[in-house]
């Protein structure tokens, strides 16, 4: 009995090493160069998430009464954004355009691109539409274009 003890110990530590080991990540060629792991707090937490980008209007191009300050832009993180998602968020400027219908060219815009890494839950879905909600209230924009993509990540 015991010696079957010791040839199982080994093996069942070897399926257990298996089983909570990062994903590899792979270049072309093959080569293994680095792994998806989660960070320390929740380390088997690499896939399952989500990259939302949220693209918000803050002026159109050469009408100054339509512009967004930059006071009334981070006035707005501070209240919608962080307390939602405290861990960390990334936001660019951005210029865009889009045809309107019924507008003989197109709307020109001086946007922000906001960009969170996240766990795709219930939960974070209805953070992402209220922070949505609250800009197009505060501003009274039409809309907030959201992109959401499956991503894997690694702190």
């Amino acid at each position: 009995m015991r010696r079957r003890s010791l040839v199982l110990a080994p093996l069942l530590l070897a399926l257990v090493a298996c089983a909570s080991s990062p994903t590899p990540v792979v270049r072309r060629g093959g080569e293994v160069t680095a792994t998806m792991q989660g960070d320390a707090a929740r380390p088997a937490q690499a896939a399952g998430w989500v990259r939302s980008e949220l693209y918000f209007g803050v002026g159109t191009e050469g009408d100054t009464t339509s512009s967004i300050s930059e006071t009334q832009w981070r006035a707005f993180l501070d209240k919608e954004v962080t307390p939602r998602f405290p861990d960390g968020l990334t936001v660019f400027n951005a210029y865009g355009q889009w045809l309107f219908r019924g507008k003989d060219g197109p709307e020109r815009l001086n946007s922000k691109v906001l960009v969170i890494l996240h766990e795709d839950t219930p939960q974070r879905t209805a953070d992402i539409e209220a922070i949505r909600l609250a800009w197009k209230q505060a501003t009274k924009h039409q809309s907030v274009l959201w992109s959401k993509q499956a991503a894997e990540v690694s702190f």
